[in-house]
C-alpha cells in the first residue's frame, strides 16, 4: 500500500520560525514533520511513499533520499508548476493500482493507520476522511455523517450557521481507492476537497472515519508551539490507537448539561456552568470525554431520533463554542417497560446497552481501544455508578445539593463531587500524584 504526501507547500506563515524551509521540513524537535509522519505510516506497516513536490523541492528529496535511511521506499513527483492539492495526483495513476492513503505535510500526527483501512475496507468507500472533533468547529470546515458514518454534506465555514451543527472536522487526511486517480484526468490546478472530496460525497461514495487520535495542522506559529509541547509530553504518541486509551465517562442530564428532567424539546438542554470548561481539561489532558447516556423518550415516543440528534447537536455547538468537545457519544434508546402513549414498540425490550448495564462502554471499548480499568465514570445516579463500577472503572457521583444525603446500597462511588468541573480537577490531581 502506498502513501502520497502532499510535500509542495510553501510554509509562508512560519516564515518568522523557520525562514524560506517548506512545511514539511519545519523542525518539531529535532525532526521534520516529514520525518515523523514517515515513521507513523511505516508503524503500521506502510513502506512505499511517493512525495509530491514543488520545483524548489530539492530540500525534501536531498534529506529523505530513496527512503532507505528510514527503512522505507520513496519516489518523489516534481510539480514545475503548482496544481494545488489534487492535481499532481495525475502522475501517480500509473505507478499505484490500489488503496493508497493522501496525507498534507503541515500536519503533525500519530494513528493508528492499520484501523483506518480497515474501515474504508468494511465500508467499501471510495474517499475515507479522517474525521474528529476539535475545540473551534465554529471557524471549521465540518462533515455531516448518516449513522452509516457515509458523508452527506460538507458544512463549509462560510455557511451562515444558524443552526445547530455535529462537531466533526474534516482533517486532511485520506483513504482512497484507485478510483480517485482515475476521477484527477489531467494535470492542471486542482483542489482536492472542493472538487474530488466534493464529488465522491455527492456520488455517495465518501465515508467519515471518526477518530480521538492527534492530528493536527502545524502552519501557524502558535500551533507550532503547541504542537512541539504536545510532542515533549508525550501526548501525540500517546493518543495514536495502537496504544490503551483512558477515558472519562460522562453521564448527559445533570453531569454536562443541567438537569430538568427528561429532555423532550431543544430549549430544555442547558450546558452545567462549568460543563465547558472540565471538558477542555479533558480534551487538554490524556484521556478521552465519552457521553454515555440512557435516551427512553425515544422508546417512549417523546422524541424522535431525528430530534435527538439535534438536541446532542446543540450540546456539542454550545461545548465548541466553549473550546471544548466529546470525542464520542453513545445513547440508549431503548426502554423495558410499556404503557406509552405514543411508545415506539420495537425499542420497547431489556437490551444490553440501557446502564447499569455496559453495552454502551463495550461499543466505546473496542472502538477506541479503552483500557476501562484505568478510566472513570461520572454521573449524578445512582445507574451511573452502577454503570462504572460493573465496567471496572473509577467513579465519581456529582451531587449539586449542599449537603449530600446518603443515598447508596451497593454503587457506592470512590468519590463525591459538587460539580463536574470539581471532579474533573481531582481526577488530574490524582494523574499528577501517581505520575510523581
Amino acid at each position: 500500500m502506498y502513501a502520497i504526501i502532499q510535500a509542495g507547500g510553501a510554509g509562508t506563515r512560519l516564515k518568522s520560525i523557520t525562514g524560506d524551509l517548506p512545511k514539511v521540513m519545519v523542525d518539531i524537535c529535532g525532526k521534520p514533520i516529514i520525518e515523523w509522519q514517515i515513521e507513523s505510516l511505516k508503524r503500521s506497516g506502510i513502506s512505499d511513499f511517493l512525495v509530491i513536490i514543488s520545483k524548489n523541492g530539492q530540500l525534501i528529496s536531498d534529506y529523505c533520499g530513496d527512503g532507505s535511511r528510514f527503512g522505507v521506499h520513496i519516489s518523489y513527483i516534481k510539480e514545475e508548476s503548482p496544481l494545488g492539492t489534487a492535481g499532481g495526483l495525475y502522475f501517480a495513476r500509473d505507478i499505484i493500482k490500489d488503496d493508497f492513503i493522501l496525507c498534507f505535510g503541515d500536519l503533525m500526527l500519530d494513528i493508528d493507520w492499520t484501523r483506518f483501512h480497515s474501515f474504508h475496507k468494511e465500508k467499501g468507500s471510495s474517499l475515507t476522511a479522517f474525521a474528529h472533533p476539535n475545540s473551534h468547529p465554529f471557524d471549521s470546515d465540518l462533515l455531516v455523517a448518516d449513522e452509516n458514518e457515509k458523508i452527506i454534506k460538507i458544512n463549509s465555514k462560510n455557511n451562515v450557521r444558524d443552526y445547530y451543527y455535529e462537531n466533526l472536522t474534516n482533517a486532511g487526511l485520506y483513504v482512497c481507492s484507485k478510483e480517485v486517480l482515475d476521477y484527477v484526468e489531467k494535470p492542471e490546478k486542482n483542489d482536492f476537497e472542493k472538487v474530488v472530496l466534493k464529488h465522491f460525497v455527492e456520488e455517495g461514495k465518501a465515508y467519515a472515519y471518526r477518530s480521538s487520535e492527534y492530528v493536527k495542522d502545524c502552519g501557524t506559529p502558535n500551533r507550532y508551539h503547541s504542537v512541539e509541547n504536545d510532542l515533549k509530553n508525550g501526548i501525540i504518541h500517546g493518543k495514536s490507537l495502537a496504544n490503551p486509551q483512558k477515558c472519562i465517562f460522562l453521564d448527559r442530564d445533570g453531569t454536562i448539561n443541567k438537569y430538568m428532567g427528561l429532555v423532550i424539546k431543544i430549549d430544555q438542554l442547558e450546558l452545567a456552568d462549568d460543563a465547558a470548561e472540565a471538558i477542555q481539561k479533558i480534551n487538554n489532558s490524556d484521556y478521552l470525554a465519552i457521553c454515555i447516556t440512557n435516551q427512553p423518550v425515544v422508546a417512549r415516543g417523546d422524541v424522535t431520533f431525528e430530534e435527538l440528534k439535534n438536541i446532542h447537536n446543540k450540546m456539542e455547538t454550545l461545548l465548541g463554542k466553549g473550546g471544548a468537545y466529546l470525542d464520542g457519544l453513545y445513547f440508549c434508546p431503548h426502554h423495558p417497560d410499556g404503557g406509552f402513549e405514543g411508545e415506539v414498540p420495537e425499542l420497547k425490550f431489556d437490551c444490553d446497552c440501557r446502564k447499569p448495564k455496559i453495552g454502551l462502554l463495550k461499543k466505546a471499548q473496542e472502538r477506541f481501544n479503552i483500557d476501562l480499568s484505568k478510566s472513570w465514570f461520572i454521573g449524578d445516579t445512582d445507574r451511573d455508578i452502577q454503570t462504572g463500577i460493573n465496567a471496572g472503572c473509577r467513579t465519581i457521583f456529582l451531587d449539586t445539593t449542599p449537603n449530600p444525603p446518603i443515598r447508596f446500597k451497593d454503587a457506592k462511588p470512590d468519590f463525591v463531587c459538587h460539580s463536574l468541573g470539581e471532579a474533573v480537577n481531582l481526577i488530574m490531581t490524582l494523574e499528577r500524584g501517581n505520575n510523581d
